[in-house]
């Protein structure tokens, strides 16, 4: 997605160990215009799915998520990463580790909102190791639902992540995937 490439070349920060920092529009000040467009754009890559339901994790997707959603006509589900009082009931949970924060998190979603009968797209803010995607698709498949698609954001394309996922046989759209980034340069490099 051109518009995504652009501003990620114009706002993005590359930082030591593989970081690119783009939280001045993507995960802690959110562009709500560039995210009505990006929901546009999965509408389009996903439009043959008979998607009934958005999964994402707390708390960068969310906000894609949200957006998104308008364009499916879909709720939107999100695995939290810490128990609290108003999660009541069983649950779905599983362990994920943070490429970004560098711990493991539980995260859980309640069995009332996934259900054998979902269509369920994952969608999140990048995908590096595809730790958290694994994640998701392990509550999906505990419910008994059913994966139609993962979208990204931001793919780390250099990352195993997409390339594993994809060896699975699952659809995977990245809206932008980096191929390298320079942290001398500050440079960012996309795959055509």
């Amino acid at each position: 997605m051109e518009l995504l490439e652009k501003r990620i070349q114009s706002d993005g920060i590359v930082k030591k160990g593989s970081v690119l920092k783009v939280d001045n529009f993507l995960n802690h000040q959110m562009d709500i215009a560039l995210f009505n467009e990006m929901g546009k754009e999965f509408k389009r890559l996903f439009k043959d799915r008979p998607i009934n339901k958005i999964l994402t994790i707390e708390a960068s997707g969310i906000g894609i998520a949200c957006v998104a959603a308008q364009y499916f006509q879909a709720p939107v589900v999100f695995a939290k990463k810490a128990q609290s009082i108003n999660i009541d009931g069983d649950v779905y949970s599983t362990r994920i580790e943070s490429f970004t924060h560098k711990r493991v998190y539980d995260v859980m979603v309640s069995k009332k909102y996934l259900r054998p009968e979902d269509h369920i797209l994952i969608l999140d803010d990048f995908l590096a190791n595809g730790c958290a995607v694994n994640g998701l698709i392990e509550l999906i498949e505990s419910a008994g639902a059913t994966v139609e698609g993962i979208g990204i954001a931001i793919e780390k394309g250099w990352q195993i992540g997409g390339k594993t996922l994809r060896e699975k046989g699952y659809q995977v759209e990245s809206l932008a995937i980096v191929e390298r980034m320079d942290e001398q340069t500050g440079e960012i490099f996309f795959r055509n």
